[in-house]
């Protein structure tokens, strides 16, 4: 399982949960780890928390979450839960998804 978090700097959890399931180091896969870190580093900064595992490395996860498909992205928080599925290269379709187009990160 490989890890990624960033926190909001407020000492608690971040408002903002994601979890990328993917299946190893596939093109699809990398593909959607690339993809997703952009769009979240650009809309949220470092205002969340990304968790992403690899079900060759979990198999049991895949029995109890409903995976249909991979590369699966799960909104947790904020609810409603929202998943995605595919390499996340529709960049408006992710951004619509995800309720992310208010949310444009200022940079300094």
């Amino acid at each position: 399982m490989k890890e990624e978090l960033r926190n909001s700097g407020r000492g608690g959890r971040p408002s903002n949960i994601f979890r990328l399931y993917v299946t190893g180091a596939s093109p699809n896969s990398s593909r959607a780890i690339t993809n997703l870190k952009n769009i979240l580093e650009r809309y949220l900064g470092n205002h969340y928390e990304l968790n992403i595992i690899d079900v060759y490395q979990q198999p049991q996860i895949v029995s109890k979450i409903d995976i249909i498909a991979l590369p699966l992205l799960v909104r947790k928080m904020p609810l409603p839960e929202r998943r995605l599925i595919g390499d996340m290269s529709d960049r408006d379709k992710v951004i619509k998804s995800l309720e992310l187009s208010n949310m444009l990160h200022e940079r300094d």
